[in-house]
């Protein structure tokens, strides 16, 4: 009979879902470019937009702790729709269900993605908000789960996980029959206004790899 668990019970280590999934961590600026190399440049009309995105965040994250839908309102969205992924060639879908299927049909984890972007039915973007009150490396294991659920596992795909303070992002792809990843730094918002210009620049970076690889 199918074992049916859930992936923010089951997989709760980085450990556990490397091991869990064959992943190995490839740290190499060649396996995962995207996030520090050839990034767009934004306007100042963009550079504006988010200089306000983040007094408003600052501002409401002054009177304590945001729960993720805050969060999700107040930096996910924006970023979101600044970046082009609102628009053609992508669709949006908002806690879409993602069941992975282990050990023969034994097993079944289950779990759900606050924000799927797609593409020509390719899992571009995976946004995994948690609560500023937690890590934001408690997300990045099951952030990996719902990435191994990509349908086209011959083409990469990429994930960004925040609690709102910090922005952290993911890429996986399979390599001569491995399932490899690698990290971005974090990047802070309260440390600095460039910190979310950066994230920006790799949102639209991310977009036009995923086109051309359309």
């Amino acid at each position: 009979m199918t074992q049916i668990t859930a992936i923010t019970e089951t997989i709760t280590s980085l450990s556990e879902a490397e091991n869990r999934f064959g992943l190995v961590r490839i740290e190499s600026e060649q396996f995962f470019p995207e996030w520090s190399s050839e990034l767009p440049e934004i306007t100042e009309a963009e550079k504006t937009a988010l200089d306000v995105l983040r007094r408003r965040y600052l501002y409401h994250r002054g009177e304590g702790d945001l729960l993720e839908g805050t969060v999700m309102l107040l930096v996910v969205s924006p970023l979101l729709g600044l970046s082009g992924f609102y628009d053609p060639p992508f669709r949006i879908k908002a806690e879409s269900s993602v069941d992975l299927v282990l050990d023969d049909d034994e097993e079944v984890l289950r779990g759900r993605i606050d924000v799927l972007v797609l593409q020509n039915r390719l899992w571009v973007m995976v946004l995994e908000s948690k609560k500023t009150t937690l890590s934001i490396w408690s997300a990045v294991p099951q952030a990996l789960a719902y990435l191994m659920a990509n349908p086209q596992p011959d083409k990469p795909v990429f994930g960004m996980v925040t609690n709102g303070d910090d922005v952290l992002f993911i890429k996986v792809k399979r390599e001569a029959d491995r399932q490899q990843y690698d990290l971005s730094r974090v990047f802070a918002l309260f440390t600095s206004a460039k910190e979310l210009y950066n994230i920006l620049q790799i949102l639209k970076r991310i977009g036009q790899v995923i086109c051309d690889l359309s």
